[in-house]
């Protein structure tokens, strides 16, 4: 949907004429204001707000920092954890120099809460990124999650939310510079467009992801204020800002249910290290700073990963049928008992038959509770049928016999023989080893040739020696969780979900199984070959099947010209995908060239980005990635890598195809179409990962082909 609608409130200049453009000449905050000018210049005062609010916040800094815990706290314990408490305060207050502390203002109708009073008079809040109060606990700045500050992202003419005025704020450099005013009370005002809105949408990116508290549009606030007690999935196309709602909701629930989620934690989980670091910044410019971040390999990391899969067995080992077979596995270790199980107290002799300790295990087994929480349940079991014995013989034994009788070695080794303990990388091991063992436990569940997918054809001979997969890992993961419980989470974001394969969204689950989730992804850019074929699977793999499903579809960061041409592809990668229709129309925002020499049109584009303001990517399949490395040193442009933060002096990035994902840049230079999809298994897959790099950019994209485009493009 568009950005809401807005008319343009300007100075005029001393002659009585409008000014172009909505941007004002700006002293610095800090400079004096004159007296006239705050009383007769609107602008001027909000620059006295703001200049009166970063001292606030200074002040409620440096009386974070003055505080005195030496005395207060009982032990050296509760002081460590108080001083971190504290330090993480001070971080918090931190007053970020070319961040605006609000980013816009409402002007109430009546009181908050107090609509329906007569006479009830309005009242005027700033929104930002955090609460700023002066000396008397008065608010200067509202934090933009609280309740108070919902309709500057929702209200509109229709719906005004019982706001007089919504005025936004343009900035440069840090400094205010404008101000844009919507009277939404006002029947008669004209419906415009925002172009303070606009413009920060388009503001040009350098440096890693920013967060977008003064962007979001009504359908995506929906998302980020929905409750903690459910999960969320949203479903949204380049440019649509899933990400920064899935970061922007993680901010919300820990303002809204903070105390909780202190206890239980949360977790961002990426598709790979480089993603990470572009959207690590986000949440402690919002001031959260206790948020995990983490790849899926790093959730699993139980083994050192050395090795990697082919297709096939990377197929069968992500597929949710291994769990079956891991369980199988695990509970095989259980044998039934032959002899009873005689423990010698004293002069004493008690005798569990064998018959009795059967009946135990098969209840244990029924139950179908984890391997080792049954483990350490069966000698109590055992030890309470002899406690049976001694009280029916007329003694009295209490809680501290059974305990001791738990740990006779007689019962400790008939557990030893009934129940073993179980290694669950050992375990792995043996089932991509031993072909028989995988046979046993597989049978009925995966046919021959997947089974022979499997085994290694050459088995290593330990753990520590086996060149574990990625895939692998997953497999350990799966048997750690059913040997004993995986610690679950309050809330985990899972982003560029539809990647994951059945195992790995079970993996994640594991860490959510007491919490929420809210999971974000596309469809059309699943590029892996277990890629999600919809949500409803991916959320039943996950444990989360009453998910709530959103769609994004309005595109407010690639340009409208762009997301077209990349659109051509969905027939073929995702048919009956809703295409993402974009509110920024940029006309020359793309071109497609085509070309006899390569690397001098690639880097013949790049040097034509380079005069723009922005970031920009060069995007190549991943085995052209060296040749254009060495074009670029040989011209003497130095780049980045993905991951690597730009700056003003180095704004291009060399990415590999692979690691596009995710990744925006303000301009794109494309190499080579045909290239990125053939370095796919197969062309459903390759015309995903170019959708992908097609749709990196946010203000312009330059195609440059010398082998003829996919048919779809052409």
């Amino acid at each position: 949907m568009p950005p809401p609608p807005a008319s343009l409130t300007e100075r005029r200049r001393p002659d009585g004429n409008r000014p172009a453009a909505t941007a004002h000449p700006a002293e610095p905050p800090e400079a004096p204001v004159q007296a006239h000018d705050q009383t007769d210049d609107p602008l001027a005062r909000e620059r006295a707000h703001l200049t009166a609010s970063r001292a606030a916040l200074r002040a409620m800094r440096e009386d974070a920092e003055a505080l005195d815990i030496r005395d207060v706290t009982a032990n050296w314990v509760n002081a460590a954890v108080l001083e971190r408490q504290l330090d993480d305060r001070i971080k918090s207050l931190a007053d970020l120099a070319h961040t605006p502390l609000f980013f816009g203002r409402l002007d109430y109708l009546h009181a908050p809460g107090a609509q329906q009073a007569e006479g009830a008079e309005g009242e005027r809040f700033y929104i930002g990124r955090r609460h700023v109060h002066d000396a008397d606990g008065d608010p200067m700045v509202i934090d933009w999650r609280a309740p108070v500050s919902q309709p500057f992202y929702r209200a509109s003419k229709k719906d005004p939310m019982d706001i007089a005025l919504r005025r936004r704020f343009g900035y440069t450099a840090g400094d205010l510079t404008a101000y844009e005013d919507e009277h939404l009370s006002d029947a008669t005002e004209d419906e415009r467009a925002s172009e303070l809105l606009q413009r920060e949408i388009e503001r040009p990116r350098v440096g890693p992801m920013r967060d977008i508290v003064a962007t979001i549009q009504p359908e995506q606030d929906e998302i980020v204020r929905s409750g903690l007690g459910g999960s969320v999935c949203v479903q949204g196309g380049p440019g649509t800002g899933k990400t920064a709602v899935g970061l922007h909701r993680v901010a919300y629930l820990l303002y809204a249910h903070r105390e909780r989620l202190a206890r239980t934690g949360t977790l961002v989980i990426g598709p790979n290290a480089s993603f990470l670091h572009y959207i690590e910044q986000v949440l402690p410019a919002l001031g959260e700073l206790e948020v995990k971040q983490a790849t899926v390999d790093d959730l699993v990391a139980h083994v050192e990963v050395r090795g990697t899969d082919d297709t096939a067995a990377a197929f069968v080992k992500g597929d949710a049928r291994m769990a079956e077979v891991l369980r199988k596995a695990v509970r095989s270790h259980v044998t039934l008992p032959t002899e009873p199980v005689v423990v010698v107290r004293g002069s004493r002799r008690w005798r569990v038959p064998a018959y009795e300790v059967e009946e135990i295990v098969r209840e244990l087994l029924a139950r179908d509770i984890r391997y080792g929480a049954a483990r350490d349940a069966l000698p109590q079991r055992i030890a309470h049928a002899v406690l049976v014995r001694m009280e029916q013989s007329g003694e009295a034994p209490d809680d501290r016999v059974q305990d001791a009788v738990a740990r006779n070695p007689a019962v400790k080794a008939a557990v030893k023989a009934l129940w073993p303990p179980v290694d669950p990388a050992k375990l792995v091991l043996r089932l991509l080893s031993d072909a028989e063992f995988l046979a046993e436990h597989a049978e009925g569940i995966l046919d021959a040739d997947e089974q022979k997918a499997l085994l290694w054809t050459k088995p290593p001979r330990s753990v520590k020696s086996a060149k574990w997969s990625a895939a692998d890992a997953v497999l350990i993961d799966e048997a750690q969780d059913l040997v004993s419980r995986t610690h679950s989470l309050g809330h985990v974001v899972l982003d560029e979900a539809q990647d994951l394969s059945p195992m790995q969204y079970r993996a994640v689950g594991r860490r959510c199984t007491t919490g929420s989730a809210t999971v974000l992804g596309d469809l059309a850019q699943g590029t892996t070959p277990w890629a999600t074929r919809s949500w409803a699977e991916a959320l039943g793999h996950l444990g989360k099947g009453d998910a709530v499903v959103e769609e994004l579809t309005a595109g407010f960061r690639v340009p409208r010209e762009v997301i077209a041409y990349a659109s051509r592809l969905l027939p073929a990668i995702a048919p009956g995908l809703t295409e993402v229709a974009s509110v920024r129309e940029s006309p020359g925002s793309l071109a497609v060239r085509e070309v006899a020499d390569l690397d001098a049109a690639c880097l013949e584009a790049c040097a034509e980005s380079l005069r723009r303001e922005g970031s920009i990517g060069l995007i190549a399949a991943d085995a052209r990635v060296p040749a254009l490395a060495q074009a670029l040193a040989a011209a003497g442009v130095t780049y980045l890598s993905p991951g690597e933060e730009t700056t003003p002096d180095t704004r291009l990035t060399l990415v590999p195809a692979s690691l596009a994902k995710g990744l925006e840049y303000d301009y794109v230079v494309l190499d080579e179409p045909a290239a990125v999809v053939d370095g796919e298994p197969d062309e459903r897959t390759g015309l995903r990962r170019l959708y992908v790099a097609l749709t990196r950019a946010v203000s312009g994209l330059i195609v440059v082909h010398a082998a003829p485009l996919p048919d779809q493009l052409a």
